[in-house]
């Protein structure tokens, strides 16, 4: 993917701009008309209740969508400046570049090690591999942890140290953001407060994305937060759609909508 040198303004600020983005599976609307940009090197929370659409958005970044032969996407989304769905984009290259680390941990069945190393291999990593390990578990705060079980199978490690591992993964090949999808839902509380202290870390490199269903969660270690929700449409079948989109402070102390006010609050979701 190339980059263009103009707008250099914008893309400092920002990383996505979506415009009108609406996505369907087959004939049914999941989303509809979402406009927002995900600032640089911040950490961007989307909320909202079940169905609402979070996910399905936050795929769109990394074009995972793709490979769900009903998905269509509309609208447009850009990174960096690039039309994220030009047919001349590779979306092998955006996956590198946008890395995912999803809602259950899932390692490799593999060394520590070769967790880390394999997916920096494949991608043609030229540099030394010991120090791109080291480096990118400690990035995730868990090199002290595993340093001297480096050979022990990622899958020996406990939940949380396993998201963390996932983590250094995604890392390791060196993306520019970090998507994440509900990363603590199968965390305890301890190793939950270790994935936020780390995002909190995280964003002075790199740009994240995380969805979460944790209303507390969003509003301690994001710095933006998209509301979603869900409505019935002509069908009768709900579909997702953006209610406000604000610096996190405002959306959980001063909201301008009505619904986000109530989900906050407690009173649905």
């Amino acid at each position: 993917m190339q980059t263009n040198s103009s707008t250099a303004t914008q893309r400092d600020m920002t990383v996505f701009n979506v415009e009108n983005l609406s996505v369907f599976y087959g004939s049914f609307e999941a989303v509809r008309h979402v406009n927002l940009n995900i600032p640089t090197n911040q950490v961007t929370a989307f909320i909202g209740p079940s169905g609402c659409g979070k996910s399905t958005v936050l795929r769109c970044f990394n074009r995972m969508n793709d490979l769900i032969p009903s998905c269509q996407v509309k609208g447009r989304i850009t990174f960096n400046d690039v039309d994220l769905y030009d047919k001349r984009v590779d979306p092998v290259e955006v996956r590198r570049r946008v890395g995912m680390v999803f809602q259950k941990p899932n390692p490799f069945p593999k060394s520590i090690y070769e967790n880390i190393a394999f997916g920096a291999r494949i991608n043609g990593y030229r540099g030394s591999m010991d120090e791109l390990v080291e480096r990118s578990l400690r990035q995730a705060a868990i090199w002290d942890e595993v340093k001297d079980k480096l050979k022990q199978s990622g899958l020996a490690l406990s939940g949380g140290q396993q998201q963390r591992l996932c983590i250094a993964r995604a890392l390791a090949i060196e993306p520019e953001v970090l998507l994440m999808d509900e990363p603590c839902s199968a965390l305890d509380p301890i190793s939950t407060l270790r994935v936020e202290e780390l995002i909190h870390e995280l964003k002075q490199q790199y740009t994240i994305v995380i969805v979460t269903h944790n209303m507390q969660q969003a509003a301690r270690a994001s710095d933006m937060t998209a509301f979603y929700n869900a409505e019935a449409g002509d069908q009768g079948a709900k579909f997702g759609y953006l209610v406000e989109f604000a610096p996190t402070q405002e959306i959980f102390n001063n909201p301008q909508q009505t619904a986000t006010q109530d989900y906050v609050s407690g009173r649905f979701g």
